[in-house]
């Protein structure tokens, strides 16, 4: 019999929002909308779906390992050297790339309790203790986090802004807590939200430090709407990237990945139209949680998480809303049960989902025990 390793026996694995064509295929609805998995409303950049049909012919030749027109597009628009930049299929292929080339079976991965659920999956399917410390205001607390470094942690990884809460850290919080970091210690600073945050002047600019154990992540599947076709690179001090070359998938991302990245980056008329449609849809949300009396917390990215009143009607609110057709996101997973994810969508999708929200929300509070 194949002895299965304890820590994949007892892995809860990443279960993504329910996909439009599941939901469709499970209820009789005549309209669904899918405001769960914090994706770009607008669809892909066109420069990038113009680049994949171009390239369309090209997709029966393996790609170079270290995808170089993509790395030097990245290094030249982000100030770095070729280097210093590493591509994957995603921020979750890269983190788990980092865990596998710098930890071993047993070492400490230190984050928060409330932070993006890859990092969890990542570190638990690889044998590593995962050790939580609690939001502060469901922000990370960095002096709590530096207060519990141990002999055995080997990783911090820090989200900002954190999803799922949509809050940040500050340059002087983040420049104070990674003086106190011994240098023996990688720090992962995942940006997969920089772009909607990027206009805030005390927001830390993960890409404009050089520290030598500090590593930044990104994705284009946000703001160039390429979710589908896993793009994330990861930045960082040339040894570190190089080490992650070793380990790393060698064909990926794959060819019309690449090829669409390199265009989207250069689709400035796209990206300017994500974060305006981003910030009315926010602003419609926020007037319309107001109006309901749905408690929220103030996001600098591209989503909202809304707080039920506990988990159970967290759970039951999610369930209602997909019964009319309305794909929500239940962080529970992410370590805070009470909590609901909206991300930003188009006028209309917007308007629908604060209409099913108000009805399902003011149905459940009456249910709900006194």
């Amino acid at each position: 019999m194949i002895k299965i390793p304890e820590w994949i026996i007892n892995l809860k694995p990443y279960i993504p929002g329910k996909p439009i064509s599941e939901l469709a295929r499970e209820k009789s609805l005549k309209r669904i909308v899918k405001l769960a998995s914090n994706e770009n409303p607008l669809g892909p950049s066109p420069q990038a779906m113009k680049a994949v049909i171009e390239n369309l012919s090209e997709v029966h030749r393996y790609v170079d390992r270290e995808a170089p027109e993509l790395v030097s597009k990245i290094a030249a628009k982000f100030g770095k050297n070729p280097d210093q930049v590493i591509c994957g299929h995603g921020v979750d292929a890269l983190l788990g790339y980092i865990l596998c080339a710098f930890t071993r079976e047993n070492d400490e991965v230190l984050t928060s309790n409330g932070t993006f659920i890859g990092i969890y999956v990542n570190v638990r399917k690889l044998g590593r203790k995962l050790s939580l410390v609690p939001l502060k205001n469901y922000t990370y607390d960095l002096e709590a986090i530096g207060s519990s470094i141990s002999p055995e942690t080997k990783i911090i990884y820090l989200a900002n802004p954190n999803n799922p809460t949509g809050t940040i850290f500050t340059k002087r919080q983040f420049e104070e807590f990674i003086a106190r970091v011994p240098r023996d210690i990688l720090v992962i600073l995942d940006e997969a939200y920089t772009e909607f945050v990027s206009r805030d002047p005390d927001f830390p600019n993960g890409l404009d430090y050089e520290y030598d154990n500090l590593i930044v992540t990104r994705t284009l599947s946000k703001t160039y709407g390429l979710a589908g076709l896993r793009v994330g690179f990861a930045a960082g001090p040339k040894e570190i990237i190089s080490e992650l070359y070793k380990v790393k998938l060698p064909f990926e991302p794959n060819h019309a990945a690449q090829k669409a990245a390199v265009a989207a980056l250069d689709d400035d008329k796209f990206l300017k139209k994500t974060l305006e449609i981003n910030e009315k849809s926010l602003r419609q949300m926020i007037a319309g949680f107001n109006k309901i009396g749905i408690e929220y917390v103030k996001t600098h990215a591209n989503f909202l998480l809304l707080l039920m009143p506990s988990a159970e009607f967290a759970e039951s609110f999610n369930e209602e809303c997909l019964n009319s057709g309305l794909i929500l996101r239940h962080v529970k997973p992410f370590g805070i049960p009470n909590g609901i994810r909206i991300n930003s969508g188009t006028e209309d999708e917007t308007e629908y989902a604060l209409e099913v929200i108000e009805k399902v929300y003011q149905k459940l509070l009456q249910v709900k025990p006194a």
